[in-house]
Protein backbone atom coordinates (compact mmCIF):
# COMPACT_ATOMS: atom_id res chain seq x y z
CA UNK A 1 0.00 0.00 0.00
CA UNK A 2 2.71 2.35 0.98
CA UNK A 3 4.73 1.22 -2.09
CA UNK A 4 1.32 2.10 -4.50
CA UNK A 5 1.33 5.52 -2.91
CA UNK A 6 4.94 6.50 -3.41
CA UNK A 7 4.79 5.53 -6.90
CA UNK A 8 1.46 7.12 -7.44
CA UNK A 9 1.96 10.63 -5.46
CA UNK A 10 5.83 10.87 -5.44
CA UNK A 11 7.15 13.14 -2.72
CA UNK A 12 4.21 12.21 -0.12
CA UNK A 13 5.24 10.92 2.92
CA UNK A 14 3.41 7.72 2.88
CA UNK A 15 5.84 5.72 5.57
CA UNK A 16 2.88 5.93 8.59
CA UNK A 17 1.03 3.81 6.40
CA UNK A 18 2.99 0.75 7.40
CA UNK A 19 2.08 1.82 11.18
CA UNK A 20 -0.73 3.13 11.58
CA UNK A 21 -2.81 0.91 9.40
CA UNK A 22 -1.61 -2.44 11.26
CA UNK A 23 -2.35 -0.92 14.83
CA UNK A 24 -6.11 0.06 13.67
CA UNK A 25 -6.85 -2.94 11.91
CA UNK A 26 -5.23 -4.69 15.33
CA UNK A 27 -7.53 -2.29 17.28
CA UNK A 28 -10.33 -2.92 15.56
CA UNK A 29 -10.07 -6.56 16.05
CA UNK A 30 -9.41 -6.54 19.68
CA UNK A 31 -12.09 -4.51 20.60
CA UNK A 32 -14.03 -6.29 18.71
CA UNK A 33 -12.75 -9.24 20.80
CA UNK A 34 -12.93 -7.68 24.09
CA UNK A 35 -16.87 -7.10 23.53
CA UNK A 36 -17.89 -10.77 22.56
CA UNK A 37 -15.82 -11.39 26.15
CA UNK A 38 -16.85 -9.25 27.59
CA UNK A 39 -20.85 -10.23 26.68
CA UNK A 40 -19.73 -13.97 27.47
CA UNK A 41 -18.23 -12.69 30.76
CA UNK A 42 -22.21 -10.94 31.43
CA UNK A 43 -20.18 -7.66 32.13
CA UNK A 44 -20.57 -4.60 30.26
CA UNK A 45 -17.23 -2.16 29.63
CA UNK A 46 -18.37 0.55 31.71
CA UNK A 47 -19.29 -1.62 34.73
CA UNK A 48 -15.77 -3.32 34.67
CA UNK A 49 -14.29 0.09 34.36
CA UNK A 50 -15.89 1.26 37.16
CA UNK A 51 -15.50 -1.99 39.69
CA UNK A 52 -12.15 -2.23 37.83
CA UNK A 53 -10.59 1.21 39.32
CA UNK A 54 -12.02 0.44 42.47
CA UNK A 55 -10.38 -2.99 42.96
CA UNK A 56 -7.07 -1.69 42.06
CA UNK A 57 -7.08 1.07 44.70
CA UNK A 58 -6.52 -1.36 47.30
CA UNK A 59 -7.85 -1.61 50.92
CA UNK A 60 -10.49 -0.15 52.28
CA UNK A 61 -11.73 -0.81 47.84
CA UNK A 62 -13.45 2.75 47.69
CA UNK A 63 -13.11 6.02 46.16
CA UNK A 64 -14.62 9.50 46.42
CA UNK A 65 -17.02 9.51 42.67
CA UNK A 66 -14.42 12.63 42.04
CA UNK A 67 -11.99 10.16 42.39
CA UNK A 68 -12.76 7.92 40.34
CA UNK A 69 -13.72 10.23 37.68
CA UNK A 70 -10.11 11.45 37.19
CA UNK A 71 -8.72 7.79 36.93
CA UNK A 72 -11.74 6.65 34.67
CA UNK A 73 -11.35 9.81 32.42
CA UNK A 74 -14.96 9.99 31.88
CA UNK A 75 -17.17 12.74 32.93
CA UNK A 76 -18.65 13.20 36.57
CA UNK A 77 -21.83 12.79 34.73
CA UNK A 78 -21.03 9.28 33.40
CA UNK A 79 -19.61 8.02 36.66
CA UNK A 80 -22.77 8.86 38.15
CA UNK A 81 -24.84 6.72 35.96
CA UNK A 82 -22.51 3.72 36.35
CA UNK A 83 -22.41 3.80 40.41
CA UNK A 84 -26.09 3.88 40.18
CA UNK A 85 -26.34 0.84 38.12
CA UNK A 86 -23.61 -0.93 39.98
CA UNK A 87 -25.61 0.11 42.87
CA UNK A 88 -28.73 -1.24 42.17
CA UNK A 89 -26.74 -4.82 41.00
CA UNK A 90 -25.46 -4.92 44.31
CA UNK A 91 -21.96 -4.36 42.85
CA UNK A 92 -21.27 -0.93 44.91
CA UNK A 93 -22.53 0.72 47.73
CA UNK A 94 -22.29 4.42 48.99
CA UNK A 95 -20.94 5.37 52.19
CA UNK A 96 -19.25 8.30 54.22
CA UNK A 97 -15.48 8.28 52.72
CA UNK A 98 -13.06 7.39 55.19
CA UNK A 99 -10.69 9.83 53.60
CA UNK A 100 -12.61 13.09 54.01
CA UNK A 101 -15.63 13.34 56.06
CA UNK A 102 -17.78 15.66 53.02
CA UNK A 103 -17.09 13.02 50.61
CA UNK A 104 -18.85 9.98 49.43
CA UNK A 105 -16.95 7.13 48.63
CA UNK A 106 -18.58 4.12 46.19
CA UNK A 107 -17.12 0.75 47.86
CA UNK A 108 -17.23 -2.45 46.51
CA UNK A 109 -19.96 -4.61 48.09
CA UNK A 110 -18.44 -8.16 48.62
CA UNK A 111 -20.19 -9.52 45.27
CA UNK A 112 -18.78 -6.67 43.54
CA UNK A 113 -15.30 -7.33 44.99
CA UNK A 114 -15.99 -11.67 43.74
CA UNK A 115 -16.93 -10.10 40.13
CA UNK A 116 -14.34 -8.23 39.22
CA UNK A 117 -11.95 -10.81 40.62
CA UNK A 118 -13.49 -13.06 38.70
CA UNK A 119 -13.87 -11.10 35.32
CA UNK A 120 -10.22 -9.50 35.30
CA UNK A 121 -9.07 -13.12 35.75
CA UNK A 122 -10.56 -14.87 32.78
CA UNK A 123 -10.65 -11.60 31.01
CA UNK A 124 -6.71 -11.50 31.15
CA UNK A 125 -6.06 -15.25 30.82
CA UNK A 126 -7.73 -14.54 27.62
CA UNK A 127 -5.97 -11.59 26.47
CA UNK A 128 -2.63 -13.13 27.43
CA UNK A 129 -3.77 -15.83 25.03
CA UNK A 130 -4.35 -13.37 22.19
CA UNK A 131 -0.63 -12.15 22.68
CA UNK A 132 0.55 -15.22 22.87
CA UNK A 133 2.91 -15.33 19.51
CA UNK A 134 4.90 -12.99 20.89
CA UNK A 135 7.88 -13.83 23.05
CA UNK A 136 8.54 -12.20 26.07
CA UNK A 137 11.45 -10.07 24.58
CA UNK A 138 9.29 -9.17 21.84
CA UNK A 139 6.37 -8.10 24.24
CA UNK A 140 8.78 -5.80 25.88
CA UNK A 141 9.76 -3.87 23.28
CA UNK A 142 6.37 -3.65 21.80
CA UNK A 143 5.16 -2.44 24.96
CA UNK A 144 7.78 0.16 25.34
CA UNK A 145 7.57 1.19 21.38
CA UNK A 146 3.25 1.36 22.21
CA UNK A 147 4.22 3.81 25.10
CA UNK A 148 6.85 6.59 23.25
CA UNK A 149 3.89 6.35 20.33
CA UNK A 150 1.02 6.83 22.87
CA UNK A 151 2.97 9.06 24.75
CA UNK A 152 3.83 11.41 21.69
CA UNK A 153 -0.10 11.34 20.79
CA UNK A 154 -1.34 12.29 24.17
CA UNK A 155 1.03 15.41 24.77
CA UNK A 156 -1.29 18.44 24.84
CA UNK A 157 -1.45 20.42 21.80
CA UNK A 158 -1.70 24.06 22.57
CA UNK A 159 -2.37 25.51 19.38
CA UNK A 160 -5.59 23.10 19.49
CA UNK A 161 -8.83 24.93 20.79
CA UNK A 162 -10.07 23.24 24.22
CA UNK A 163 -12.78 20.38 23.58
CA UNK A 164 -12.06 18.48 27.02
CA UNK A 165 -14.22 20.21 29.18
CA UNK A 166 -16.70 17.17 30.59
CA UNK A 167 -20.48 17.28 29.47
CA UNK A 168 -21.78 16.16 32.34
CA UNK A 169 -25.13 15.79 30.69
CA UNK A 170 -23.91 13.35 28.26
CA UNK A 171 -25.42 10.13 28.55
CA UNK A 172 -22.88 7.18 29.37
CA UNK A 173 -23.04 4.86 26.21
CA UNK A 174 -20.42 2.43 27.84
CA UNK A 175 -18.80 2.34 24.52
CA UNK A 176 -15.39 2.79 25.41
CA UNK A 177 -13.42 -0.39 25.83
CA UNK A 178 -10.14 1.11 26.39
CA UNK A 179 -9.53 2.14 29.95
CA UNK A 180 -11.36 -0.65 32.23
CA UNK A 181 -7.68 -2.97 33.20
CA UNK A 182 -5.38 -0.24 31.72
CA UNK A 183 -5.65 3.43 32.49
CA UNK A 184 -5.45 5.08 35.94
CA UNK A 185 -5.44 8.60 36.05
CA UNK A 186 -4.69 8.73 32.41
CA UNK A 187 -1.32 6.53 32.33
CA UNK A 188 -0.74 3.37 30.68
CA UNK A 189 -0.71 0.53 33.29
CA UNK A 190 2.41 -2.07 32.93
CA UNK A 191 1.02 -5.66 33.27
CA UNK A 192 3.30 -5.72 36.85
CA UNK A 193 1.62 -2.93 37.52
Amino acid sequence: MAAAWHRELPGVRADSIEIITPLWRIGKLLADDRRRTLATLGIDSSTLDLLSVIRRAGPPYELTTREITRRTLVTAGAVSQRVARAEQAGLVERAPSSASRRAVAVRLTPAGHARIEATVRQLLEHEADLIAALTAAERGTLATVLGKLLDSLSAPDDSAPDDSAPDDSAPDRGGDDGPGLFLDGGQMLRPTE
